[in-house]
């Protein structure tokens, strides 16, 4: 048994996300004995990115329209450059994502991943980094952004790359294991 058995995670992804962002931290959730769920959009399967080229095809276990918040225990949405774009064009998406903010559950977001959390409106004065390129949107966005392998803010986790994924899979695996964060609701 591990130390996450009994939670079920979600990983929130469209086509195009960054295949090791989402394959390391679901093999080092499920390690720790979490449950883990993709759900997307998309109805059937979703297709990575692999660094230059579509990567492997994913089963998706629930429709982005008949998840609910509830069932979840944390929130992870990889990177890629493909990925949060057409994620946060999906209010579907944005608003489930929104809930685990509102409901102080862990949400964990790599790379490009963050890019999707600016159109939740929950960033501002949050601790974050990510990939070098979407500074700026999150600064806008109100956040605070650092260039770390790995931040954690309430509940919050977010880093900057694959190379990052050591420290990222840790701390995400962290958080869960806190729970709910009462301050992640406030801010």
């Amino acid at each position: 048994m591990g130390k996450l058995t009994g939670k079920l995670i979600a990983i929130v992804t469209e086509n195009g996300f960054e295949e090791v962002e989402l394959t390391s931290p679901k093999a080092a959730l499920e390690r720790e004995g979490a449950s883990v769920h993709i759900v997307s959009p998309q109805k059937d399967k979703v297709v990575s990115w692999d660094k230059k080229n579509w990567g492997k095809d994913f089963s998706v276990d629930k429709q982005i329209r008949d998840a609910s918040v509830e069932d979840y225990d944390a929130v992870l949405i990889p990177g890629g450059v493909i990925n949060p774009d057409s994620l946060r064009r999906s209010n579907e998406a944005v608003q489930f994502i929104s809930s685990f903010f509102e409901q102080g559950k862990p949400v964990a977001s790599i790379c490009h991943g963050p890019q999707v959390l600016i159109e939740t409106g929950k960033l501002k004065g949050r601790n974050v980094t990510s990939f070098f390129s979407i500074k700026t949107d999150l600064i806008n966005a109100g956040a605070n952004w650092s260039d770390e392998e790995c931040v954690v803010d309430q509940g919050l986790v977010t880093s900057r790359n694959p190379d990052d994924l050591p420290a990222f899979n840790k701390k995400m695996v962290e958080e869960i294991l806190e729970g709910k964060h009462e301050a992640q609701k406030t801010k």
